[in-house]
């Protein structure tokens, strides 16, 4: 089967009244781009007739492709498992509550056409609540562009394009699904955004709220550490190793010039030497695995001229 030049991944939890609007939104936008294209459901675990929907839309339609997660594990094993089965050289992501357009999907592709690997939606008139919704997202937001360094607008907005040679390579799992632009970075991605159009949402109600915020946090965490320390593990431990290293010095001291005579200085400085021994053994290895991994540069030649 020839593969198609654009993938819509589409994850969806308990949304039986925005499938069939959905699938048709997305159909219509794809057949007037008149490129080859895909349609990915990611049912996660709904308890509704969303699979059986989604199903009987596949018996119908072959490019609609449908997966289904053993039970609700989140909007980014969803996203993940859509990303996994997509065959697309593009692919497009999107909520399934009929709030992002599929009418903006052409303009998406165009900024992919200038030469960027990442196109981030920007719901810059977005018709959430505001205080459940969108001053939430306004502090992660900012806090994430500050501790990344991806100054991104609208992190949560499941609307973005990707070239799919950037997106698979992203390793997704607990909430970092919005966390994608700043993990891109590892491979060397070209990220932009684009405003795009929001609507309120017709059916039911938001099943991904702000309980969740806990974990974002969390991830952020996470995603400072990875995207810091990949390019120079060793300096990076190198320099958490430091604090341990001066004080296990110090506790050396203490212990020549102790008058008394007893366990804790002695104690004290070999686990201080091992916390350091283990930081500057994590760097290496960091340094071996950085050398032998993706980051090798045959792996990050994004266009050879001479070839």
């Amino acid at each position: 089967m020839m593969r198609p030049l654009l993938s819509i991944v589409v994850p969806i939890y308990n949304e039986e009244e925005c499938v069939h609007p959905l699938y048709e939104a997305i159909r219509t936008a794809c057949e007037r781009n008149e490129q080859s294209y895909e349609i990915v459901f990611a049912d996660d675990g709904s308890k509704d007739r969303t699979y059986e929907l989604l199903e009987d839309i596949h018996r119908k339609n072959p490019e609609v492709t449908v997966i289904r997660l053993r039970k609700n594990f989140g909007q980014t094993a969803a996203m993940a498992a859509g990303f996994r089965a997509a065959r697309g050289h593009i692919i497009i992501s999107m909520d399934g509550d009929l709030q992002n357009d599929p009418s903006d999907i052409p303009q998406l592709l165009a900024k992919i056409a200038e030469g960027y690997d990442v196109v981030c939606g920007w719901r810059k008139e977005r018709k959430d609540k505001f205080l459940s919704r969108r001053f939430p997202s306004l502090i992660a937001n900012w806090l994430i562009g500050k501790i990344t360094g991806v100054a991104i607008h609208d992190n949560g907005c499941s609307l973005k394009a990707y070239r799919a040679s950037i997106i698979k390579r992203v390793a997704l799992y607990s909430e970092l699904h919005r966390f994608i632009p700043a993990m891109a970075t590892l491979s060397g991605a070209r990220i932009t955004e684009l405003v795009v159009t929001h609507h309120p949402r017709m059916f039911g109600k938001s099943k991904y709220g702000i309980s969740r915020a806990w974990r974002v946090f969390l991830d952020l965490f996470l995603v400072k550490m990875v995207t810091g320390f990949a390019a120079r593990p060793a300096l990076w431990f190198g320099i958490l190793a430091i604090p341990g290293a001066l004080l296990a010095g110090l506790s050396l001291v203490g212990m020549v010039f102790s008058e008394t005579i007893g366990i804790v200085f002695p104690a004290t400085t070999f686990l201080l030497c091992a916390l350091t021994g283990h930081l500057l053994t994590m760097g290496m290895l960091g340094e071996m695995i950085l050398f032998s991994g993706d980051f090798r540069p045959d792996q990050m030649i994004w266009r050879d001229q001479t070839q």
